[in-house]
């Protein structure tokens, strides 16, 4: 047997050697945090109940108020509401359950053990699982196990072929399948034959076939299409039996009858059956074409996928419009939708997801006898695309073929190979298998061969014989496959069609009837012999057959014969050939000449020109057909077997000329096609390595080929990189290269010709174990080769194939199982070794060897090696694991495994390389980042087998060099980069842990880091103590540290380095940097070897200096805090925690000031929460970057032994420990729960992906991701498919990228379930407690620590501050118990802190306990209620009253009252009750004031909670709910602090409501409140005196006078004691007025304000502040210009009220203040609407008129508004003072309205009789006032005669005239109408008019005098000013206008002259000399009725 073709069968059937670590899968390249992983260790969750969740929706909650308000609507005649019934409701409420034990007197110890106990119980345990992996591209430490090498399928499709029917039956119809590539003209499949004859039909064949195999009945097949397109067609061709006639006569017919006439047409018929049958007895073995048709495969496909329709009509323009394809749908069967393979050509071409669909052809062609070549075929198919198609004009022949086509499923059962193998083995036999249809790809494909196939195709194209003497017309060709030259030696290796046996020895070609020159479209199907002889041929046999029966003529006569020899020059000889066919049977010995040499004396056709065409192909894993290849092997064959002199080609080489001939066939390798090389890959590269291991002898001398080899594998590799870049995964590795090195790569056995060692070979796994051996290597991938049945025809062992029969032992007659069977494992361990054991003389070790010609090489081999670096170092490792095991030296010590030799070679690659990579980073980024990687890869597989010591010096030496590099750059990022790639890829090892020597103290290592002996066993290796070495080493990156935990060292230090923001140009490595701990420590977490606590706590240690790593960045740290506010949450801003309750007026600024003041400065110098936001000069960090640092941190406190975190917490400074407070504080906003709501509302917007798109572009733009490396990725990403069959990485691989993908995120739905959002929901939840229970555990052991040292008192502010700001968040039910539990003990143990240092954060904490003492969970409410009476207690117990905190609860229930909006007051009455119960049952302290104290703070307390209920109620009535605060305010006016509460709570209200006026009096009283204290507590000249100095603000300030002294006095315990009673709290407060004002648009108050403040500022030296203000002034002054006439302040109107329904509004008047511009229609709508609502339509009645209400005439079951618009008034004396408009609407408290009159009750009447009432109301309070209504106090009225009214209205018109005239700009179009109405009316009521009624005759009374002499004068004026006018509107109009100037004029005149003689009329007795006649000086000054109402 052919050496060559031995070699091939051994390569497809020997076992793989795979090398599996046992704990590789724990390595975090193997162990990704993914999405599934992650569900199953989440699973059996407690599910944490959040108040958040549990709030009942907004409806419930509005019906409730809806009841409410129907329900009353007065407010008791107090502000408070009786007490009697408050007290009476609260002693019959229920309390909650009391906590036992409570109130002994426990130690503080045992507290704090109970505590922790609990704490501890039942935590989860790892904090990973709870936290979503950060969103990396992929990790670069994963690297994917490579696909199983395995016979290549493209998209498969399975045919059915069901039936075929024509009108008529009289004959058997044979068909053929197959595809065909109409762009490529490629016939894209083998043929598919079927047969669908009846038995009836069959039978008149019967003479001439012989039984028929199983294999040739199928009807079923299926087809690989590789290179799916639109092109593709589906070709259906039919043949029947000869018979005389051309194909056209033979198909009439078929096309003449019609199935229906079957009964019309039965002579006929009959008469055609007759005929038939006599043709098939005669001509049954001869074939002619008879009709085809055509399908467009992806129109099926398409329609099938997209048509949803259960079944479809598919019109297909085959012949007649008529035809149609039918298509029937089987909806059951669904296109398997898995194999998503990316494909070329367009989206449409899927073909793995299409529906099923049953296609009906109707319709085929007739073949024509001269158009049956493949060319013409093409051209018809081509024209089947076109709309116009010739071929619709044809007739077609009806039929109907029924298909099924539908993606092809995993594993068919009975499914037969090309070769007609089972694919699986199969039970029975006699089913009807499935055919495997051989695919012709239309491009080349790339996968190597990994299974024997040895197929020949003969196509015969065409003949000749138009030449040619003699008969010869029916001709037909037999094809035969020789071994020798007698006819008997044809060999049976041509596969049968349909209904035949499997193989015969001839088959023949259809016959075109009477055609010289016939086409053929026959395809012949050989199976070609193992080996091949000189003496192979085909031989073809031209036959004349007589169609005619006809006496003594033969059926079939010779005419020609020709041949094709099978090798030439001993390669396959394939192609086209064209043949001269010789007359006679050709001589002796031809079949080593080829038909074109002119052997003597034989006769050809046409003088020996060629007349034959055809075309043979091979498809054969045996023959290269590459000369190339060819010679390179045939050369090794020949060194194998050394036969001498080698043949190849013409030449014949000796074995002097071996070896130059070798070498250049060796370098001759390059010029070789690729495709090739890469079938033969295996095979290929196998035999280079065995050069290289095993020099050949040649005469005599060992040549050394390693370095021609070496040369020719990195140049083949570079080849197939560069032109295979599909198909490489994300570190640049081929796919092909890398399944090689994995499963086919093994030392060679290195005795020629010797079996594989051991039993099949080397053993399928070899495990090596690295750090702890297992006893037994476990027996991994037990898949047992399947065998399948030897060939089922019994005439094949006579025959002389040895050669085959040796194959098919080789193969083990195998079935074709192709799913890995060859991983095959051994078990029994002991015996193999022994076979193995001193069998291996081996000449060099291939890793050796490799690593020398590496390191010695140069130039372009060098760089073409470098280039696939990782390929040689896959390479080598597999190698040094073989050599290991085979030389048993698994169990070696390391540093005996390998020569000195080769440790060189290694350091001095590993040296090279990484001098490389820094030299070249920036001009060759991509094959640097390549390079990089595959050097960390070598280097962890190294840590798994050479000497751990050694590696670590190789991997300092590469940091040593990027190290040395990185400190000359100017931009770093690059290689800083690249070397975390470098380490995140070491650190990715399983052991890296164990790698880090976690259990080993730090004492100086003795040798530079020696070689820990493998730990036996887990546990031993973390058993040593640890005793107390100084604490901070283990907590810093100390060299101590970074010795002896080596790789921890590198990471840990890469963080520092990165994250220190002094870096330059490291920023966009941040992410980077972060996610390689994040990864680590999420590896460990779910690290099975490391779940015991002890263990995991060892791990921590590894990672201590994290934490100070974290303290250091505090100040970058992306403030989760901030985000709070626009989320509405408590702003956790330090001190400023309960103002900001409900996103509180103060603003951060301000905040800030007050903090920084009342905090004392000591305890917070690094604080960065205080530093106002705008201070920070570092780049922040991105949000997920923050986040994935903290939950880093939360992981090593979780985890970290606690004494350990105590000792060192000791060391810190205070300081330090303020950082890591801050720290803490940080964690608990970033890992808040966000709520099932916020899950909800982000589904849409897809919350787990919001990417950070800052930090992605920042890497792009600083270059550590290179761009193309970026594209590379993704692609790569997209391309990745994991190995079907592989035993393992299978489950990891599928779904190993389904959470990470961007790229797939639109796709994903959008729209979570419910059930997801619930588990979201659940894991947040969960999540959010452990993280918070963490940062309370740490918070315990800070303060132990301070217990233990007394000097660090001060930060216990800030644990308390933590643990505040941890209430405010929200929190499960279950941390807050803990949370109190550690608030009461800290509280115990620390009293004075809270009452006398840190009396802000006692305020804190009473607001944050009532709070919780709202919730509407029992078991919070409960604890809650718990602390606060402890609270109480302890306050109590230091000096026997508890002011401070009596005075604290109180604001703190009003600020939650008046701000919070989803207030529960029912749970808080509950909660007070509990506290009542306390003290009832408080024994200790029964005797003392203590209980009635608790008593009278509960009630009053209690009081404010039904203020409460009442506003509430009026949550709808803006005005209500304020004039109610308002009282409650008033109500306090004795308690400043809760006034002051109040009034801020009505500023946030009306700043809610866009009040900014009003909001900002709120603020102007509150500063006067202040303002009045701070005078009385300290003298201080700069400081407003109290409330007068603000009245220039507004009048009303002061009524916060301070009530006199004696009611309060701001010394007391407790009182004043608010942050807003400071210096800074009333700076804060004016300046928010300030603003507040500015808003408002009133910047003369800005102006007023700042007068108050400056003085402060300058007393201060403040000059910052005083730019401000200056600034902020100038601002306002030059607002104040621009908007001149601009400015809107406010509309007012009267609102009376009047009927009982209206409770204590009835017959109240208010003035209310609406924002400008509001009509009367507006606010009579607002109110209408809402009283209407709350007493019903019609109950509700508004008042039209503004007449007095006469409340006798109302119906009083009814309610009656009265609405009348107002406007300020004023008298003349005030209008001197009142210029601008600004005075105008300022400090307003008289307003005035009008009502016109007849003394007859009329309101309008003749100009004589027409009176008018002025109403003028004076309110209680000036306008803007701390509320938009005001009470009427005062009303008067004035009564003006018709004179007056005429008067005014005179003086009107004049005004508004000068008004026109003067504007400027002027405004013809206002000028024309006032002169129109004054000059143009002759209206009734014009000025003639009014002048004719009063000044024709002068009065009888005295009394009218003056009034009649007053609108003389008017009208006076009033002339003058129309003259005025007129002469204005001349200047201005233009000549279309002259014409109405015109009669303008003369309407004046007219009017001047009627009124001449009027106007000069004087009244002579006022003009006489004035006597001093006592005349009452009351009618003087007004002669009018005045009637007082007051």
């Amino acid at each position: 047997m052919d050496p060559h073709v031995r070699d091939c069968v051994r390569s497809y059937t020997e076992d793989w050697a795979i090398v599996n670590r046992k704990y590789h899968k724990l390595g975090t390249g193997f162990n990704p945090n993914t999405l599934d992983k992650q569900k199953e260790r989440q699973k059996g969750l407690p599910k944490q109940i959040f108040e958040s969740d549990e709030a009942p929706d907004g409806n419930s909650y509005q019906d409730e108020q809806d009841d409410l308000k129907r329900r009353s609507m007065s407010i008791d005649d107090t502000p408070r509401g009786s007490w009697a019934c408050s007290i009476f409701d609260l002693k019959n409420s229920l309390p909650d359950a009391l906590l036992p034990n409570l109130l002994d007197r426990t130690p503080n110890e045992e507290i704090d053990h109970h505590n922790e106990d609990q704490r501890k119980s039942s935590r989860h345990k790892e904090l990973f699982a709870l936290h979503p992996a950060p969103d990396e591209e992929e990790p670069i430490e994963r690297l994917s196990v490579p696909e199983v090498p395995k016979e290549h399928f493209g998209q498969r499709l399975l045919v059915k072929c069901l039936s075929l029917k024509f009108e008529i039956e009289i004959e058997p119809i044979f068909a053929s399948l197959a595809l065909y590539d109409v762009k490529e003209k490629k016939k894209i499949s083998e043929n598919f034959y079927f047969d669908l004859n009846s038995e009836q039909m069959k039978g008149m064949l019967r003479p001439h076939v012989p039984p028929a195999a199983i294999s040739t009945l199928a009807r079923s097949a299926i087809f690989s299409i590789t290179y799916p397109s639109q092109d593709v067609f589906l070709v259906i061709k039919l043949e029947k039996v000869l018979q005389q006639g051309d194909i056209g006569e033979c198909a009439e017919p078929y096309m003449i009858f019609k199935e229906s006439d079957a009964a019309k047409n039965k002579e006929k018929l009959e008469k055609l059956k007759c005929q038939a049958e006599q043709f098939c007895q005669r001509l049954g073995k001869y074939r002619m074409p008879f009709a085809w048709t055509a399908i467009h495969l992806m129109n099926i496909v398409s329609s099938a996928g997209s048509l949803e329709r259960d079944s479809t009509e598919v019109e297909v323009g085959t012949g007649e419009r008529k035809g149609s394809w039918s298509e029937r749908r089987n909806s059951s069967i669904v296109g398997r939708r898995s194999l998503e393979r990316t494909t070329s050509g367009d989206e449409a071409c899927n073909l793995t997801s299409f529906r099923p669909a049953t296609l009906t052809v109707t319709n085929f062609f007739k073949q024509e006898g001269d158009r049956l070549s493949d060319e013409d075929l093409y051209k018809f198919l081509a024209d089947m695309r076109r709309p116009s198609s010739v071929l619709r004009r044809l007739r077609p022949i009806t039929a109907q073929l029924k298909i099924d086509i539908s993606p092809a499923p995993e594993n068919p059962h009975y499914c037969l190979t090309p070769e007609l193998l089972q694919v699986k083995l199969y039970p029975d036999s006699r089913v009807r298998p499935t055919r495997e249809i051989l695919e012709f790809p239309a491009r080349d494909v790339y996968i190597p061969n990994t299974t024997y196939r040895n197929l020949l195709y003969v196509y015969p194209q065409s003949l000749n014989f138009a030449n040619r003497q003699g008969s010869a017309r029916n001709i037909t060709v037999k094809v035969q496959f020789m071994y020798g030259e007698d006819p008997s030696n044809a060999m049976p290796v041509i596969f049968g069609k349909s209904s035949c046996p499997e193989f015969s020895k001839e088959a023949y070609t259809a016959v075109v009837y009477h055609n010289r020159s016939p086409d053929f479209h026959e395809e012949i199907k050989i199976k070609l012999p193992a080996t091949l002889t000189d003496h192979h041929h085909l031989l073809f046999t031209f036959y004349h057959v007589s169609c005619q029966q006809k006496q003594n003529t033969p059926l079939e006569t010779p005419v020609g014969y020709t041949w094709i020899p099978m090798l030439q020059n001993g390669r396959l000889k394939t192609g086209q050939f064209c043949l001269p066919v010789s007359l006679e049977k050709p001589p002796q010995a031809y079949s080593v000449l080829s038909p074109e040499v002119p052997l003597p004396g034989m006769k050809w056709v046409d003088n020996h020109k060629g007349v034959f065409n055809v075309e043979v192909v091979s498809v054969s894993s045996l023959h290269t057909q590459d000369p190339y290849l060819d010679k390179f092997f045939a050369l090794v064959h020949a060194l194998d077997e050394h036969m001498f002199p080698v043949r190849i080609g013409d030449m014949r080489i000796m074995e002097n000329n071996l070896e130059n001939e070798l070498k250049s066939s060796i370098s001759a390798l390059n010029s070789s096609q690729l495709e090739p090389v890469v079938r033969f890959l295996h095979l290929l590269l196998d035999k280079l390595i065995l050069l290289v291991v095993r020099p050949p002898v040649i005469a005599g001398q060992i040549v050394n080929l390693g370095q021609a080899s070496f040369e020719a594998m990195a140049s083949i590799i570079n080849r197939l990189h560069k032109n295979l870049d599909g198909n490489q995964d994300q570190h640049g590795r081929n796919s092909l290269l890398a399944s090689y090195i994995y499963y086919v790569f093994r030392l060679p056995n290195t005795y020629p010709n010797s079996p594989s060692p051991g039993p099949g070979g080397l053993g399928g796994s070899v495990h090596y174990a690295t750090m702890a051996r297992s006893a037994v290597r476990p027996a991994s991938l037990n898949l047992n080769r399947s065998r399948s049945l030897s060939n089922s025809n019994p005439d094949i062992s006579g025959t002389p194939t040895s050669p085959d029969d040796e194959v098919r032992s080789i193969i083990g007659s195998k079935a074709t199982d192709r799913s890995c069977n060859r991983m095959s494992s051994h078990t029994e361990t002991s015996s193999f070794l022994q076979t193995l054991t001193g069998r291996l003389p081996t000449k060099k070790l291939f890793h050796e060897e490799l690593a020398l010609q590496w390191v010695v090489c140069s130039g372009s081999v060098r760089e073409a090696a470098l280039q696939q670096a990782w390929f040689f170092f896959e390479l080598m490792v597999k190698s040094m694991v073989h050599h290991l095991y085979f030389a048993d030296k698994l169990d070696a010590p390391r540093k005996n495994r390998f020569p000195e030799r080769f440790m060189d070679d290694v350091t001095a690659l590993v040296s090279t390389i990484a001098g490389d990579i820094v030299s070249r980073f920036q001009k060759d980024t991509e094959m640097v980042e390549r390079l990089n990687t595959s050097l960390a890869f070598f280097l962890n597989d190294l840590l798994s087998i050479m000497d751990r010591g050694f590696v670590f010096v190789l991997i300092k030496t590469c940091y040593k060099q990027v190290s040395s590099k990185l400190y000359s750059l100017t931009n770093p990022s690059n290689l800083a980069s690249l070397r975390l790639d470098f380490l995140r890829i070491i650190c990715s090892h399983e052991h890296y842990v164990t790698l880090n020597l976690p259990c080993s103290l730090l004492t100086p290592p003795a040798s530079p880091s020696p070689s820990v002996s493998s730990a036996t066993s887990q546990s031993s290796g973390f058993s040593t103590n640890v005793q107390d070495q100084k604490i901070a080493n283990m907590f810093e990156l100390s060299v101590p540290f970074r010795q002896q935990h080596y790789l921890a060292g590198l990471v840990l230090t890469e963080l520092a380095v990165i994250l220190d923001p002094d870096a330059e140009g490291l920023f966009g490595l941040h992410k980077k940097v972060i996610n390689m701990v994040h990864n680590l420590l999420s590896s460990h977490d779910s690290d099975p070897r490391y779940s015991d606590p002890q263990v995991k706590a060892r791990v921590a240690m590894l990672y201590l200096p994290l934490i100070g790593v974290i303290m250091e960045t505090v100040p970058q740290l992306y403030d989760f805090t901030e985000s709070h506010n626009q989320r509405g949450r408590p702003s956790c801003v330090a001190a400023d925690d309960y103002e900001s309750e409900g996103g509180s007026m103060i603003s951060q600024t301000v905040a800030m000031a007050i903090a920084g003041t009342s905090v004392p400065q000591l305890t917070r110098p690094s604080s960065f929460l205080l530093t106002s936001s705008s201070g920070r000069q570092h780049s922040t960090f991105s949000t997920e970057s923050s986040r994935s640092l903290l939950i880093c941190l939360l992981w090593v406190l979780k985890n970290a032994d606690e004494s350990v975190l105590q000792k060192w917490f000791t060391d810190l400074s205070v300081l330090q420990l303020n950082r890591l407070l801050d720290l803490l504080y940080l964690c608990v906003s970033c890992f808040e729960y966000k709520g099932k709501k916020v899950f909800e509302r982000m589904n849409s917007l897809t919350f787990k992906k919001s990417k950070d798109m800052r930090a992605k572009l920042e890497e792009a733009i600083l270059g550590s991701i290179g761009a193309r490396q970026e594209m590379v990725r993704r692609s790569r990403g997209q391309l990745e498919r994991s190995p079907s069959g592989s035993a393992f990485g299978s489950q990891e691989n599928l779904r190993w990228r389904k959470d990470m993908t961007h790229w797939r995120q639109n796709t994903e739905k959008l729209d979570k379930s419910r059930a997801e959002i619930e588990h979201e929901a659940l894991i947040d939840g969960n999540l959010a407690t452990e993280a918070n229970l963490i940062i309370l555990d740490t918070l315990e052991i800070v303060v132990q620590t301070v217990s233990v040292t007394e000097s660090k008192e001060s930060i216990l502010g800030g644990v308390l501050k933590v643990l505040l700001h941890s209430m405010a968040c929200n929190q499960s039910a279950l941390y807050l118990q803990h949370c109190f539990a550690t608030q009461r003990a800290l509280v115990s143990k620390f009293p004075e802190l809270l009452f006398e240092e840190e009396t802000e954060q006692c305020a804190d904490l009473c607001l944050r306990l009532l709070r919780h003492c709202s919730s509407s969970i029992s078991t919070i409410r409960s604890h809650a209620s718990a602390s606060l009476y402890l609270l109480m207690r302890q306050n109590f117990e230091i000096g026997n009253n508890f002011a401070r905190v009596k005075m604290q609860v109180t604001m703190s229930l009003s600020s939650l009252v008046g701000t919070s909006q989803n207030f529960n007051e029912e749970f808080l009455r509950r909660s007070l009750k509990t506290i009542l119960t306390y003290a009832e049952e408080d024994l200790e302290l029964r005797e003392t004031t203590f209980p009635d104290q608790v008593q009278d703070l509960v009630f009053n307390l209690h009081m404010i909670l039904s203020d409460t209920v009442k506003m509430k109620e009026h949550q709808e009535d803006p005005e209500m709910l304020i004039d109610l605060m308002y009282r409650i305010a008033k109500g306090y006016q004795n308690s400043p602090d809760l006034r002051l509460t109040w009034l801020q709570n009505m500023a946030g209200k009306h700043s809610e409501r866009s009040n900014h006026a009003e909001s900002a009096q709120c603020l102007v009283h509150s500063a006067a409140l202040v303002a009045e204290y701070l005078s009385m507590l300290e003298d201080r000249k700069y400081l407003p005196v109290g409330c007068v100095t603000f009245q220039n603000i507004s009048s009303n300030v002061l009524e916060e006078s301070a009530v006199s002294d004696d009611v309060v006095s701001p010394d007391e315990e407790g009182i004043c004691s608010g942050k807003y009673f400071t210096e800074a709290g009333l700076v804060g407060l004016l300046e928010q007025a300030a603003a507040s004002f500015s808003m408002a648009g009133m910047y003369e108050a800005v102006n007023e304000v700042y007068k108050v403040l400056i003085p402060i500022h300058e007393a201060n030296r403040d000059a910052k502040k005083l730019s401000t203000i200056h600034g902020k002034l100038q601002e306002a002054f030059s607002k104040i210009v621009h908007q001149d006439g601009k400015r809107m302040f406010g509309t007012y109107f009267r609102v009376g009220f009047y009927g009982t329904k209206f409770g204590d509004l009835d017959e109240q008047e208010f003035v209310y203040k609406e924002p400008a511009i509001t009509k009367l229609a507006e606010i009579s709508h607002r109110l209408e609407g809402f009283y209407g609502e709350r007493f019903g339509e019609d109950v509700l009645e508004v008042i039209k008129d503004s007449n007095p209400v006469d409340k006798c005439k109302l119906d009083p079951n009814k309610a009656y508004i009265q609405i009348t618009y107002v406007e300020p008034y004023f008298d003349t004396y005030e209008m001197k003072d009142r210029i601008t408009y600004f005075d105008k609407n300022y400090n307003l408290r008289r307003f005035m309205y009008c009502t016109p009159f007849t003394l007859d009750g009329r309101a309008h009447g003749e100009l004589h009789e027409q009176f008018k009432r002025k109403t003028i109301l004076t309110t209680s309070h000036a306008f803007p006032y701390i509320k938009t209504r005001i009470n009427v106090i005062h009303k008067e009225e004035i009564i003006l005669t018709p004179i007056e009214v005429a008067i005014e209205d005179m003086q009107k018109k004049t005004q508004e005239l000068a008004f026109a005239t003067h504007q400027d700009p002027a405004d013809p179009k206002m000028l024309q109408m006032v002169l129109q109405g004054s000059v143009g009316t002759t209206v009734n009521q014009g000025p003639l008019e009014v002048a004719q009624v009063f000044l024709s005759e002068i009065p009888n009374d005295p009394k009218l005098f003056r009034h009649h002499n007053k609108l003389r004068l008017c009208f006076k004026d009033f002339t003058k000013r129309c003259e005025d006018a007129l002469r204005k509107n001349k200047s201005l109009i233009g000549p279309d206008q002259k014409e109405y100037q015109r009669e303008l004029e003369r309407n004046y005149h007219r009017l001047k002259e009627a009124l001449q003689p009027l106007i000069n009329r004087k009244i002579p007795q006022l003009y006489k000399a004035v006597l001093p006649v006592a005349c009452h000086r009351d009618s003087f000054s007004r002669m009018s009725l005045r009637k007082m109402d007051i």
